[in-house]
């Protein structure tokens, strides 16, 4: 028995440091993507057609996980949608026409301010209370973000490029509240592969309409674009940003969900904003202030705890109780009942409301 508890809990442990590799992986892949993007940008490509070849190119790749998984069409539509709207065009496109106009790290920055906001959802939309604890963390992200756009200098960033940063924030609190659609589902919960794969390609419909991708200069991707005095060839970086930053990063940001708990994977997506400005100090040559650098891990730690401090959804409580009072036996085996229940819901159970808060690996 103790050996065959021994092997469990070592498969344990070897499943939970493959899913903290995966999830590193994926905050490393996701934070490279504004790198790669911003040289395209200034060699004279569109934000948009920019995101325009990231997501359909990502949806070309994941076509046949899209085809294997085609009844989501008949299931879940106004899931993929919305997944397609908001967590692909929306996040994407927003972010990368703030990476024109304001560096990457503070670009990224001002997204992570998301985790705080699904509290404003959580308490104002769908009338909830949270918690003190989640109440300072969106204060300290709030303050954080003040020391990022230095505001005693007279928001010296351009007020356009915070404001497309805001709205891949919000795009970003809608990603989040729709990943939690049908979580609760059981077997019958809708694959988050396929639902990757359709939003990609609902956001390559969508971009579509909006980018106009036949007017793009084309010629930009036979070419090269400058990366901090380097010349590199553009369609290098097209591959890394298709390839790496949103195929590779998407799918382990996935995998790592489900060998972590929720909570704990969110926790390892904080590090894309950390990993995006050391990336663009080093290859871009973005240096951030001191005070910019503290506003950063300021805003990080008040969106780590806003993740991690939201209450429960009020779902167990509507669960049917064991009577007080049966008989003897039974009433202390319903105890026993009660206090195992307890004890898992502690050990692998997660609140519909974290998980809300903790999918942060698939955005940027």
């Amino acid at each position: 028995m103790q050996e065959a508890q021994g092997t469990q809990g070592t498969a344990e442990n070897r499943g939970r440091g493959v899913g903290l590799g995966l999830a590193l992986v994926a905050a490393v892949a996701f934070g490279g993507s504004g790198v790669a993007a911003k040289p395209l940008i200034e060699a004279g490509l569109d934000p948009l057609h920019v995101v325009w070849l990231r997501v359909a190119g990502a949806a070309l790749v994941m076509l046949p996980v899209a085809w294997r998984h085609r009844g989501l069409l008949r299931s879940r539509p106004a899931l993929l949608a919305g997944f397609g709207l908001l967590a692909v065009a929306g996040v994407q496109a927003c972010y990368f026409a703030a990476l024109s106009r304001i560096p990457v790290g503070v670009a990224l920055l001002v997204e992570y301010l998301a985790p705080a906001l699904v509290l404003g959802w959580v308490r104002f939309v769908q009338r909830r209370p949270v918690t003190r604890a989640a109440a300072l963390g969106v204060v300290l992200a709030v303050g954080g973000l003040a020391c990022v756009v230095e505001v005693w200098s007279g928001l010296s960033f351009d007020a356009v490029g915070l404001l497309l940063a805001l709205g891949a924030a919000c795009c970003q609190v809608g990603y989040f509240i729709l990943s939690d659609q049908g979580s609760d589902a059981g077997d019958d919960a809708p694959d988050p592969l396929g639902v990757i794969a359709y939003g990609l390609l609902v956001g390559t419909v969508v971009l579509t309409v909006v980018a106009r991708p036949w007017g793009m200069d084309w010629s930009v991707l036979t070419g090269r674009a400058d990366l901090n005095g380097t010349a590199v060839p553009a369609w290098l970086l097209l591959g890394w940003i298709v390839l790496v930053a949103t195929v590779i990063a998407y799918v382990t940001g996935v995998l790592s969900v489900r060998r972590l708990s929720p909570q704990v994977a969110g926790v390892v997506a904080c590090l894309e904003a950390v990993v995006a400005t050391a990336l663009a100090w080093i290859v871009l040559g973005e240096h951030l202030s001191a005070p910019q650098i503290v506003g950063g891990a300021v805003v990080l730690v008040g969106a780590f705890i806003a993740q991690v401090s939201a209450p429960a959804k009020p779902v167990r409580a509507a669960e049917p109780s064991q009577p007080a009072e049966s008989s003897g036996s039974s009433g202390s085996s319903g105890s026993s009942g009660s206090s195992g229940s307890s004890e898992s819901s502690e050990a692998g159970g997660v609140p519909a409301s974290e998980t809300e808060l903790s999918r942060s690996g698939t955005t940027s």
